[in-house]
């Protein structure tokens, strides 16, 4: 165990499994106390609560649709009430569909912009209040590469990891000077368990090796370092970055 967030609270959203569940654990491993969320597996994050537990650090579970703007903001609440505050804010939490461009309903839209980029607004914009008291925040975002490099079928994600990026921007460059950071952090090509019958997974070492700089699948685990770095001291300065853990495959 370290220490360095000892004393601090984090929400990771979408935190049961994979890349979430690696940063609930590595901020629970530097001293955090950690909320982990889920909504379609909730017992997968109450077996990451235990887990964080064991570390000796307080942990809670909780349950929220995050399409739905209310339950976004009794997410952060919950967690203020459990811990007395929160000081790290993931949104990690999304949903990647693939669908030909002109089969993407209304409905289809707006579920995968309210997942994937209205929740982190009306998570942050609940979370920063209380944050401004504190005088201290850590607010990341994690992207993908699609909203850099466009995959085909998935125009609405796309659009929402894109607009990620701007609204970092805009959260960092208005409350900097209030010690409130917000990062983007961009996973590549990261081995997850994924749905089944989740089309090409998982890729061909062809593929990697045509792709990659670093030619194998990232782990959750390096996804989850760049994360800690960031809400640690160590990153005061940083703020408004896109950082890309991604083998090569995409070079800004």
């Amino acid at each position: 165990m370290g220490s360095e967030l000892a004393g601090r609270t984090a929400l990771v959203t979408g935190s049961g499994r994979n890349i979430g569940r690696a940063i609930a654990l590595r901020l629970a491993r530097a001293g955090a106390d950690v909320a982990v969320h889920a909504f379609t597996h909730p017992e997968q994050a109450e077996r990451v609560a235990e887990e964080i537990a064991e570390r000796g650090v307080r942990s809670l579970a909780l349950r929220a649709d995050l399409s739905d703007s209310g339950e976004c903001r009794r997410l952060v609440e919950s967690v203020q009430q459990r811990f007395g505050a929160l000081d790290i804010l993931v949104n990690n939490a999304a949903v990647r569909p693939r669908q030909d461009f002109l089969s993407i309903t209304p409905a289809d839209w707006e579920r995968v912009i309210g997942s994937n980029l209205s929740a982190a607004f009306h998570s942050a914009q609940a979370a920063l209040p209380a944050m401004l008291e504190r005088g201290f925040g850590r607010i990341l975002n994690i992207g993908g590469p699609d909203g850099m490099r466009p995959l085909a079928l998935r125009a609405h994600n796309v659009a929402c990891k894109a607009g990620l990026v701007g609204l970092t921007k805009a959260i960092a460059l208005e409350f900097g000077a209030r010690g409130i950071t917000a990062n983007v952090v961009v996973p590549g090509i990261t081995d997850t368990t994924r749905d089944e019958n989740y089309p090409g997974w998982p890729p061909s070492p062809k593929l990697l090796e045509r792709e990659l700089s670093i030619p194998r699948l990232g782990r959750s685990e390096e996804i989850a370092e760049a994360c800690w770095f960031l809400c640690t001291p160590g990153a005061d300065y940083v703020t408004g970055q896109t950082l890309h853990v991604n083998g090569g495959y995409y070079m800004p």
